[in-house]
């Protein structure tokens, strides 16, 4: 019994001990490459608002962005994004309580279009 557990110990050590020397082995997650091509947002939220923007508007990633090529500007509404982020932002610096008073949601509640009109 002791062999067994001798040898069951001896073979977790040998396995930590490689995974410690391997890349990112350190039990810790690998950092995220830095974003590229930000035009708007800032690199220390960007996440948290690309989350938002998909709930907003009901999309997932690659409704803006070219996948495996999120930098690129391939497709215009990767643009429109951007128009409409710096048009929500004109608009609640005009309030000057400097409070968020207009977000994506508040024209286009899940949907890709901005609704502009009542649910018939």
């Amino acid at each position: 019994m002791r062999i067994v557990l001798s040898i069951t110990a001896a073979a977790a050590l040998a396995a930590l001990a490689l995974l410690a020397q391997q890349p990112g082995g350190d039990g810790k997650q690998k950092a995220k490459a830095a974003p590229k091509n930000l035009k708007i947002l800032a690199p220390d939220n960007f996440r948290v608002s690309m989350d938002v923007f998909t709930q907003a508007l009901g999309v997932q990633c690659t409704f803006c962005h070219v996948q495996g090529a999120f930098d690129s500007d391939d497709k215009p509404q990767k643009n429109t994004a951007r128009m409409m982020l710096t048009m929500s932002r004109e608009i609640n610096d005009r309030f000057g309580d400097g409070k968020v008073h207009v977000r994506c949601y508040t024209c286009h509640r899940g949907s890709p279009q901005p609704l502009t009109a009542p649910a018939p």
